[in-house]
Parts: structure tokens; sequence; C-alpha cells
């Protein structure tokens, strides 16, 4: 397939979810000559007694992985289980078909250990895909980027299933997804990926999150911190004044800052390029077709990770309790931390039906030690990422010594 343009004629996308996204997704390219959806990969029945809501017809949906491969050239994966996908996954990868996401989820979960198993990359419209757009553009212009930030404008680390119920009604998502997202965890996991993705770090466990008025306060009291440690990274703002998108905070060459200053970027050194708007699957597209021209990944785990999600506890656990599931639970959220700092900790993406082996505090960091999982390939996937992460991690300190 050329570089120039695509096919003439429909491509064949395979959908991995049957949610918001894809939902959204199936009305999309209902509308667009370009492509036409083949299969829709889900767990639930497909005989006609659920109601899906997609733009397909019954015939579209499959529990079969390999059904969905057969009528395939590209997958477009939103299902938001990094333990489920990841097999379905490997094996679509392996068939050497390109995967498209919109799940930072799965990416910090398991997206390293999938990346090496063909192209697979996060897609524009959600925040991590944003920000590499917008990275992507920066580094164009010749910028130097310090701080690769979220706007975020409401946290509540510990919300009421009543309160979230309400805001998953008005606004038509999951009780996971607003929990999730209200809670910090989401926020969190996409800082993550950005992270690990941009080459970039973070400066502290769960992240700054400056409180700010203007943006413009947070992101540069951000910037100051990234100068301080010599390195570029991945943080947010809560501003509830500020567009729902995403920003970088960057230098430049001081010949330009006179240039800079006219077009209104302020006097330096440190400049403020704001994306003001992700609209998820309405963006999507626009990546499925740098991934058919066969452009580099935009953006995904990269196969040396540095940072993950772990587990914290919401509420006191006991020993015996079943945790049906981490992301989006009233038991637990996630926090940023570096795999080297907290080697044992569990990533809150693995967290599916873990049985609690003793009582847990609220606010303590969920190890290893204190849950047993299910097998799954995740947990396979995710001990050969950590074991490869402290291995290296390891031969550095050894270098650093001699």
């Amino acid at each position: 397939m050329g570089k120039e343009e695509l096919p003439g004629r429909e491509i064949r996308i395979g959908i991995i979810g049957t949610g918001f996204v894809a939902r959204g997704l199936t009305l999309l390219i209902r509308e667009d000559a370009r492509y036409t959806v083949s299969k829709v990969l889900t767990r639930r029945p497909v005989d006609g007694r659920e109601n899906y809501n997609l733009a397909v017809e019954g015939s579209q949906l499959t529990n079969s992985v390999d059904e969905l491969i057969e009528n395939s050239e590209l997958v477009i994966e939103c299902s938001g289980d990094p333990v489920y996908v990841t097999e379905p996954l490997a094996r679509i990868l392996d068939a050497g078909l390109p995967v498209v996401t919109m799940d930072a989820e799965l990416h910090v979960t398991t997206g390293s250990w999938l990346a090496r198993r063909g192209h697979i990359t996060e897609a524009v419209g959600d925040q991590p895909g944003s920000l590499a757009l917008l990275r992507e553009e920066a580094l164009e212009m010749g910028f130097k980027p310090l701080v690769l930030g979220n706007i975020k404008g409401f946290l509540n680390h510990n919300p009421t299933l009543e309160d979230m119920e309400y805001w998953s009604r008005r606004n038509g998502i999951s009780l996971t997804q607003v929990t999730s997202f209200t809670d910090g965890t989401k926020l969190q996991v996409e800082q993550a990926l950005v992270a690990n993705g941009l080459g970039a770090t973070i400066a502290k466990d769960g992240l700054n999150g400056f409180e700010c008025v203007e943006l413009a306060d947070g992101a540069r009291r951000l910037a100051e911190i990234a100068d301080k440690i010599q390195a570029p990274i991945s943080d947010y703002v809560l501003s509830p004044t500020s567009p729902p998108g995403v920003f970088i905070v960057a230098t430049h060459h001081p010949d330009q800052a006179s240039y800079l200053k006219y077009y209104k970027l302020g006097e330096g050194p440190y400049y403020i390029l704001v994306r003001p708007f992700h609209l998820c699957h309405l963006e999507l597209l626009s990546t499925v077709k740098r991934t058919l021209r066969g452009d580099d990944p935009l953006l995904n785990n990269s196969l040396t990770p540095q940072i993950s999600v772990t587990t914290i506890a919401k509420r006191e656990l006991k020993a015996g309790e079943v945790l049906p599931r981490g992301i989006g639970s009233f038991d637990v959220r996630g926090e940023a931390v570096k795999i080297a700092d907290h080697p044992d900790h569990v990533p809150i993406g693995l967290l599916s039906g873990a049985v609690v082996r003793r009582n847990i505090e609220p606010g303590e960091e969920i190890t290893f030690g204190d849950v047993d999982l299910p097998d799954s390939l995740a947990l396979e996937a995710w001990q050969a990422i950590r074991k490869e992460v402290l291995n290296r991690g390891k031969d550095i300190a050894d270098l650093a010594a001699d």
C-alpha cells in the first residue's frame, strides 16, 4: 500500500468493543466512503437478544477472533479491558494486522509487550494521542517540550456510588468509565502512557496536578520542576476554567524570542501550546489513515517503559474479598509511579477478579503479595515487562558502580 493515498475501495475495519466509543465509531464509519465495518468482536451474545445500539447489522457481530482477523485489514480496539483484550490483540498482531487503539489502560498494562509483536498505536482523540500530535507539531516548529500536560477540570479520589450513577446516566457512559474519570485513575493512566511513549518522566508519585485558575500559572510551575530535574515531565493541572484539552510547555532558541512575542506567546522562556479539545472517536480515523499509509505508530507505551499505574485502596479491604475490577471501581484507584521504585506493585489494569490475602487499609498500595490474581496472558505479559525493566535498571546500576 503506497504512502501517498489509500486504495480506491472500502477498507475493511474490525472493531473490538461495543461501548460508547465503538457506537460512535460505527456511526462515523457508516458515513465515510473510505471504510466499512467488517466485524465487531464482543464477549456478549450475538444471537439478537442484546441491544448493542451500533450502526451495524447483526451479521457483523462476532465472538470469534479468527472471524475478526479473516475479515479485517486493520483493527480498532476500544474495549477498555486490558486483561480481556491482550490475548485477542496478540493473535491479531501475530496475523500481521495493524491495530489502532483508544485504550490507554491497555497500553500501560501490556502495551509494551504487544508492541514487540507488531504495529500498535494509540489514536488522536483521547488526551495521550492528542498530546502526541501536539508534540509532533511542536518539534516541527523547533520547540523543546518540557511539560506534556493534561487539563483536568474536577477530581474526587473517592466519589460516592450515588453521584457516579447520576453522572453515568446524565452523560450516557458506563459507571466504570465515569468513576475512573472522576477519581483520577484515567488521568494517571493517560499520563503514564504519555511519559513512556514520548520520552518523558514523572516528577513524583501520583503526579503534581497543580490547582490553578489560569492554565498558564499551573503550566509554568510544572515547567520550573522539569527545568530543575533537567528532564521533560508528564503531568496535569486542575483548572475548572480551562478547556478540556491538552497542553505543552516548551522552550525555544533565543533567536526566536521576538517572533514568539509577536505571535502572542509571551516573553518566554516558557511557551505554552494548547490543543483546547479532544473529540475521541471523531478524530480517531486520522490515525487509521496514517497507519494505513505505513507511518510509524503515533504513540504506544514504548519497548522500554519506566512508568506504571499502581493500585491504591480507597477503602478498607478485608482478607478473602474478591475485587471484580480495578479501573473504575469503588474499591481502588490508580496512581502513576516509577516501576523501579515500586517493583512489587500491582498495575491497576491487572486487578480483575483478585482475591485479597490480608486486610488492607485505605491509602495503601497493593502489591503482588497482597492479592491472588487469576492466570491470564495479560499477567504473563506484565511479568515479562517487569522483569525486563528491573533487569535493565540493575545493569545500569552495575555500570555506574564500575
